[in-house]
Formats: C-alpha cells, structure tokens, sequence
C-alpha cells in the first residue's frame, strides 16, 4: 500500500482542495457498471444482527445492504455525547436528523454568521437559511434524549482591521456577543457552535482569542445556553494551533469541543481520511490520561468522525459522499482492503475515466472508531449528517 500511495503522490497534479465539502462537492460523477437488487429503508434487524460489520467487507454486500437501516431508529447504542452538523448544500443530511434524531444529543446546521458593519456594529447572516418547521421535526425525533439545535456561527467577511477591533476592545466583544445571544433567544436555539479559533489562531495572540471565546460562550452558558468550539487537531506543522493549556483554559467556559480529526490525508499527500493513532494521539495531546479530573475533561470532547470520503486519482483527488461512493464501488469485485496500520478500508479501481484509489468509512472503521471514544470517555461529531450511508446510522 506505501509504495501505491508514493507512486499516485508522485503523479499527483497539485490543485487547491480541501476535504471539507462545499456545494459543488455533492455532485454525483460514478457509472453504474451493473444492477444489483439493492435494500432500501427500515428494515427489522441491524448491522449488527446481519453480520456485517467485517473487517474486509465485499462490494457487494455494501451495494446491497447500505440503503437498509434498523426500524428503531431512536435506539442510541452510542452513550456519549452525538454532534451532528447538518449543510444546505446537502439535503439528505436534513432528513437523516429527522429520521435518527434519537440519536444525535446535538445537531448543528451550518446556517449563520457574524458580519461586521462598521465600529460597534455587528449583524447576522444566513437567517433566511434558519428552517423553523425541521427543527420542531427534529425535537420532537429527539425528545427522549431532549435533544438540542446548536447552529454553526463563524464570523464572515471581516478584514484584518474587523478582526483586531474584536479582539481589542471589549465593548466590541460584548456587542458581538450579545447579538449572538439575543439570535438564539429569537430563533429559539439552545446554543451555537463557535467556529473561530482556526480562523484566528497563530495569526493573532492567544491570550486575545481565548478572551473573544470565553466572553462569547460565558454569555451564553450564563443565560442557560450551550456553546460547543471547534477546534484544530494536533498535526506535526500545527502540534500547538490549540494545545492542554488552551483546552484547560477553556474547558470550564465552554460546554463541548467539537475535534475535528479528519482531512488527516490530501493530494499531496493521498491516504485515510483520519487514522485511529492519529485520531487517539489528537486526544491525549489536549487531555492527556494524567490530567487532573481527565473524566469530566474527555465528556467534553467530541471526537470528529468524518462520514464522506476521498478519492484519489493520478490527476489529483477530492472528497466524495455515498452516491458517488457507491458508484466507484461499482467497478470494485471481491473485497475492500482493510489498513490495520490506520485502521480504515480503502479500495482501488480502474474506470473509464482513469484509475482510483478510494478511502470511505465502512461499518468496521467507524465501529473500531465508536469503540475508541468510548475507551477513551469522548463525545463524538459527525461531518457531516447525510454524507454518510445510511446504515452507518444503526452504529451511533
């Protein structure tokens, strides 16, 4: 496999492309090559009871079984914390947190910003995107669990000069904060999550950015609402983007931290998506098992596991979800190679359009993956809700 990997990096064209899906990423480009008699919908026994959670799983039984998922929709055999993050740009993901809304403690549509429109005036963005109706759909799917819809904020749009004001002045902090706080009560949310820190960090102080996080997420939890940060995790060119002093800083302002351990591989460099070392190593680098309390510490971790995939070619690469999965899988006879190093499948075809080398979840990879959470006492997050196939849901 190493010498495949070197080989397709040597050939590799570089291209600009991140693995975090955009809209023109959900567009589907596999051929069927034939047709099988696939399942599709409820059906009266899991994954786990139809055997199929294997290490090396064939094709087939993916094309056949993976539009069939267990009727209990609202049973959670994951005890953690679940994040799901849900996209405009990817309809079925609106569904899936309807449909296993029992499942999911939060989920999080990606819909607002933060805009700045002069000094001490800030707005929101992307409330036209705000869908009252589903989120009653989805409580209401998950009330056993009093399930919670936390919208993704990020602050869009700001010049250097916006973001220096912010970070500056209190009194622009507290405005910012305010708005945030005032769109949750208005929208009936019950907290956000906060993308800022891989925006901001390593350009601007620390201490500025740890101060911007705690004045947001304490106005919030002190008004009774939750407030989860996204973070970075622990790479060799990045070890410090969000390190233990960071996370011990802001672990008693902050409900959650949504980790987020995927895009490990790229173009230059092809591989899986997110290997469990790696994944494990991304942990212990914030909470390590010495830390004081390190039980209440890991509960507010929420171990990223992405749920699309890459494909890589000899012309480059890009992420792909299930429908384009499926029909790479088409061309694949026999079984997918399991990577015992990073713990995850991997397959490689050749089509009309070239060669490809595919790394995608599997039922093994993401159960190998629920199992470390729970060794390690984490949450999880799900990039995102409706990438995935849909028995990967019987698993949380």
């Amino acid at each position: 496999m190493r010498h495949i990997l070197a080989l397709l990096a040597l050939v590799a064209l570089v291209h600009t492309s991140g693995a975090t899906l955009t809209p023109s990423d959900v567009k589907g480009k596999g051929k069927k090559v034939k047709e099988l008699k696939v399942k599709q919908g409820p059906q009266p026994t899991s994954v786990f009871d139809r055997g199929l959670i294997q290490e090396e799983p064939s094709a087939k039984d993916i094309l056949v079984e993976s539009g069939a998922y267990y009727e209990e929709t609202a049973l959670k055999n994951f005890k953690g914390t679940v994040l799901g993050y849900v996209t405009p740009w990817n309809n079925h993901g609106y569904d899936v947190a309807k449909i296993w809304g029992g499942k999911f403690n939060y989920v999080s549509p990606v819909w607002l910003q933060v805009l700045r429109k002069g000094p001490k005036q800030y707005e929101l963005g992307g409330a036209h995107d705000i869908d009252a109706g589903w989120m009653k759909d989805v409580k209401k799917a998950g009330e056993a669990i009093n399930n919670k819809v936390v919208p993704r904020v990020l602050f869009d749009k700001f010049t250097d000069k916006d973001f220096s004001q912010l970070l500056t002045y209190s009194e622009e902090r507290t405005i910012a904060a305010k708005l945030i706080l005032n769109s949750v009560r208005k929208y009936k949310f019950d907290g956000i999550v906060l993308e800022v820190w891989s925006q901001l960090a390593a350009r601007v102080d620390d201490e500025y950015l740890v101060g911007l996080v705690k004045e947001i997420c304490e106005t919030l939890t002190n008004a009774n609402f939750d407030c989860i940060l996204v973070i970075p995790p622990a790479r060799k060119e990045t070890y410090d983007l969000f390190s233990r002093r960071h996370f011990e800083s802001l672990a008693p302002a902050v409900t959650a931290f949504s980790l987020m351990t995927y895009d490990y591989s790229s173009i230059q460099r092809p591989g899986a998506c997110a290997p469990l070392y790696w994944v494990k190593n991304a942990v212990q680098h914030i909470c390590p098992d010495s830390a004081e309390n390190v039980k209440e510490k890991r509960a507010k971790i929420l171990l990223g596991l992405n749920l699309y995939g890459s494909d890589y070619t000899p012309n480059g690469g890009q992420p792909i979800v299930s429908h384009e999965y499926l029909g790479l899988l088409k061309h694949l006879k026999g079984h997918l190679t399991y990577d015992d190093h990073d713990v995850e499948n991997f397959f490689e075809v050749k089509t009309s359009n070239g060669r490809h080398m595919v790394f995608y979840p599997t039922l093994f990879s993401i159960n190998e993956r629920l199992k470390l959470a729970k060794d390690l006492g984490t949450g999880i997050s799900l990039w995102e809700l409706g990438q995935g196939l849909d028995y990967f849901y019987d698993l949380f």
